[in-house]
């Protein structure tokens, strides 16, 4: 017995007479018709969309691009003579639809356009991520990052110091974010401060505040950061970079838990949780003096330690994805997939400036993208690099080339691990075995 055709759903948005008539056709070939005008179409789920576009859309675009870009899905544009003369809307259309119609329709190529537009729409929703919650934040499937999540949620509920220790650009502050949205202190402030964007002079104010009078230009009583934060969590980010002395006055309130203002006598009782981050070698600085060691023993007390985005086996493609939604919205842009060539370059690039370098080169990706995919020069990384390697035995050769293979692979196909192993021509017992001499995921 032949089962019938999966329903596909198709929601088509302010409909007009031609529309109508197009409708039970589809019906009678497996697709499930909805209608509805723009104003409502939000509400509305859908496989595929189609949409006829008419003068008061182009006046006021957002709406539309607004529907676009929240369903996750491909859209077809309808179109008659008059929305065709108007101007800039072959720009509009090429940015923002998969495809068009001039009316009146031609039955068969609509079916096989919304055909395609299915497909598509099925190959984007693989790779889209949709962060509802804030405790998503940290996505990704690699071991480092279910280990980190699961080492967070450990860590939260505590009331010690954390020291999180990493490379720039790996999510130290989301780690810290992370850390007080799931403590007990989640309703209370979460303040940060960067220890080394402020400049030497201020900082003792910035941390501590002041009195009125304390120096010239304090005309009036300030709270400092560490007051700020009473009853929540205080964020230092970048602790290395702590002048000796205020690494001192630190000192003194995580022994005593309370301040003194600049210019003041009054000791001030402040009830916080330090987090403290750095991507500095704080043992070295303490070798050279330039740390003091009992203040790192008060800071070290748990320890965080965020990988970097090379070591995060097949994030990387599920990242570039969700920042390409995320940043659709500033650039005013449609989200837009990656080519295979762009996937190759990320894929062979070392990401030295980790998850933010790959932030803000998919940022840029999108103002530069000028086809319907991100290519590797919108990206400005070369599409055939060819990175040098220092000579070794030919065994050291085969062993990186085993492990980039598995890299490759595992970038494109982390989550079917079944298709990642036919690809490399192994067994999936096999590929597990590889997997663990390798120690990926």
């Amino acid at each position: 017995m032949i089962e019938a055709p999966a329903l596909r759903r198709l929601l088509v948005v302010d409909p007009c007479d031609d529309c109508h008539r197009l409708l039970p056709g589809l019906r009678a070939v497996g697709w499930d018709v909805d209608s509805c005008t723009l104003e409502h179409a939000g509400d509305r789920s859908c496989d595929v969309g189609l949409l006829r576009l008419q003068p008061f859309h182009l006046e006021r675009p957002e709406a539309v691009k607004e529907l676009i870009s929240r369903s996750g899905t491909e859209w077809i544009a309808v179109l008659n003579q008059e929305v065709l003369r108007l101007q800039n809307v072959g720009d509009f259309v090429c940015e923002w639809f998969f495809d068009f119609h001039t009316l009146p329709f031609d039955v068969s190529r609509v079916q096989v356009t919304l055909g395609r537009a299915f497909g598509m729409a099925r190959l984007r929703g693989q790779g889209t991520i949709h962060v509802d919650q804030p405790e998503h934040e940290l996505l990704g499937d690699s071991k480092p990052i279910r280990e980190l999540r699961k080492l967070l949620s450990k860590l939260a509920p505590t009331e010690s110091p954390v020291l999180i220790r990493g490379e720039s650009g790996t999510g130290k502050e989301l780690v810290a974010r992370t850390l007080h949205r799931q403590s007990q202190r989640h309703a209370k402030p979460f303040v940060a401060i960067n220890c080394g964007a402020i400049p030497e002079h201020l900082i003792q104010s910035e941390l501590f505040g002041h009195e009125k009078g304390a120096f010239t230009g304090a005309h009036q009583r300030k709270v400092g950061r560490i007051e700020a934060a009473n009853g929540g969590t205080l964020f230092l980010d970048e602790i290395g970079d702590l002048p000796l002395e205020l690494q001192a006055n630190l000192l003194r309130f995580l022994q005593e838990k309370h301040i003194e203002r600049v210019g003041g006598s009054q000791p001030i009782p402040v009830d916080v949780r330090v987090l403290a981050a750095t991507h500095v070698d704080l043992e070295a600085a303490i070798e050279k003096k330039r740390f003091r060691e009992d203040l790192y023993y008060r800071l070290n007390v748990l320890q965080v330690v965020t990988a970097p985005l090379r070591e995060r086996h097949g994030d990387l493609s599920m990242l570039a994805n969700h920042f390409s939604h995320f940043y659709s919205h500033e650039t005013g842009r449609r989200p837009r997939s990656f080519s295979e060539d762009a996937l190759i370059a990320m894929g062979k690039h070392d990401w030295p400036g980790n998850v933010r370098e790959l932030a803000n080169r998919v940022r840029r990706g999108l103002v530069l993208a000028e086809g319907r995919q991100i290519e590797a020069r919108d990206l400005g990384l070369m599409s055939q690099q060819s990175i040098a390697t220092p000579m070794g035995t030919l065994e050291d050769y085969k062993t990186r080339a085993e492990r980039q293979a598995l890299c490759d692979v595992l970038n494109r196909h982390s989550d079917n691990l079944s298709v990642a192993a036919k690809v490399l021509g192994v067994s999936r017992p096999t590929f597990y075995r590889l997997l663990h001499k390798h120690q990926i995921r």
